[in-house]
């Protein structure tokens, strides 16, 4: 049985892509990142997301509390690779490639 998505997630990334795509974001995938991992975690004061800026990739580093890093991986890794798909296709659209790292 496929899982409906959850609205309170999936329809405001979906208006942040829609914000990036129409040409108004300025690198804001850091802020991508931590609104998702916030919502998914059960302690979001402690998510931390840092950039590491290269000559043509961008590199976050996604770091939360040690109980909560099991809910950002997700089972067989699917919710992590949501969260580099989603980054994937919102750092299309300014042309510079964007990893995200998942630090214990």
């Amino acid at each position: 049985m496929r899982q409906a998505h959850n609205p309170d997630i999936f329809y405001p990334v979906v208006s942040w892509l829609l914000f990036l795509t129409a040409g108004k974001g300025d690198g804001t995938m850091k802020d991508l990142i931590g609104y998702i991992a916030q919502a998914l975690v059960d302690h979001p004061e402690q998510v931390n997301v840092t950039e590491v800026e290269g000559d043509q990739t961008n590199v976050l580093e996604l770091k939360v509390a040690k109980e909560d890093i099991g809910k950002v991986i997700g089972k067989q890794g699917r919710t992590a690779r949501a969260m580099r798909t989603i980054l994937s296709a919102a750092s299309a659209k300014i042309k510079r490639r964007t990893v995200l790292e998942i630090v214990e």
